[in-house]
């Protein structure tokens, strides 16, 4: 099978020759050109031969013009609907064009979006957000709302530009937010963002973030695949997320157990993700992203365990 072939087999829940597989890492090139950084993605997706990018996005949302941070109600209002082109992420989406190019036919790539609670807290509202949420709800909301809309609209540049799927991190865990909070502020502008992209793609994925996930509340997801941290403590395993969600589970690598390993313990972190994922509806990867200062051979050999295992099928 090519890459699209195995990707596509896994989408459409037939049995690939092998699962799929990916890992990804945090490269820090928010500093660079888009040109400079889909080099670096493209060097790295061949080096190590994976069946799809996950395109890291290290772009942080634009501050409103004359501030530094948002931490009053005044403030929040100085939030506004952007243009993508116009901000920032005008690289992000230089370099998605390029790895379009470069990929078109040969294998798909995601592109990677922070959810609109996320997005906030990462750098806009930092840490006044939980002190914002309680004090202020209602302009909490229009804000989220404003954010929303804007994501949706990088989302659709990055569709447009070339991405196969967008992959929505989503706050969900325990030791992340509250389950109210996610309820309340999360969850429905994830959904709005997913429903606005689903048809649009066919590798959207939803990246559940953090541990003890609320897994009752994410199987709803209107997308195709699900990832989140299954080899921690806490978090539901992969057999256990199939039994409820009706799409592909992609995760399997353990990604806390990749460097201060030998290369064969890192192979074994493979095999028994795929032992646990089975051989349909299942993508091999990291829970999460792997450091970026793990050994190339290591990595090299957690894709050679995948191979094997499509070598050694009846």
């Amino acid at each position: 099978m090519t890459k699209i072939e195995r990707l596509d087999a896994v989408l459409q829940g037939r049995e690939p020759d092998r699962p799929p597989v990916s890992l990804w890492c945090h490269f820090g090139v928010q500093h660079m050109s888009g040109a400079d950084y889909a080099k670096i993605a493209l060097d790295y997706f061949h080096r190590y031969d994976f069946d799809f990018l996950k395109l890291m996005n290290d772009q942080y949302y634009p501050m409103p013009p004359g501030l530094e941070e948002i931490r009053t109600e005044k403030e929040l209002g100085a939030l506004t609907r952007l243009d993508p082109f116009r901000t920032d992420w005008k690289e992000q989406l230089r370099a998605v064009k390029i790895i379009a190019k470069e990929l078109k036919k040969k294998a798909y790539f995601v592109d990677t979006v922070f959810d609109p609670w996320q997005t906030l807290a990462r750098s806009i509202c930092g840490e006044s957000l939980p002190v914002l949420a309680k004090k202020t709800p209602r302009q909490i909301q229009r804000a989220l709302n404003i954010v929303t809309d804007n994501l949706i609209s990088y989302c659709m540049a990055s569709l447009q530009s070339g991405a196969n799927g967008i992959f929505l991190s989503v706050s969900a865990g325990k030791d992340q937010v509250d389950r109210r909070t996610f309820l309340d502020y999360i969850k429905p502008s994830v959904m709005k963002i997913l429903m606005a992209v689903r048809s649009r793609a066919p590798m959207n994925v939803a990246h559940i973030h953090g541990k003890k996930i609320y897994a009752s509340d994410v199987v709803d997801f209107p997308v195709p695949v699900l990832s989140w941290e299954d080899r921690i403590p806490g978090n539901p395993s992969l057999e256990e997320m199939k039994s409820r969600f009706p799409g592909v589970v992609m995760g399997g690598i353990d990604h806390n157990q990749v460097i201060n390993r030998t290369r064969a313990f890192a192979k074994e972190n493979a095999r028994e993700g795929l032992r646990r994922g089975g051989k349909s509806r299942f993508i091999l990867a990291g829970g999460c992203s792997i450091p970026s200062w793990a050994e190339p051979a290591a990595l090299s050999a957690m894709v050679e365990a995948a191979r094997a295992a499509g070598q050694t099928a009846p």
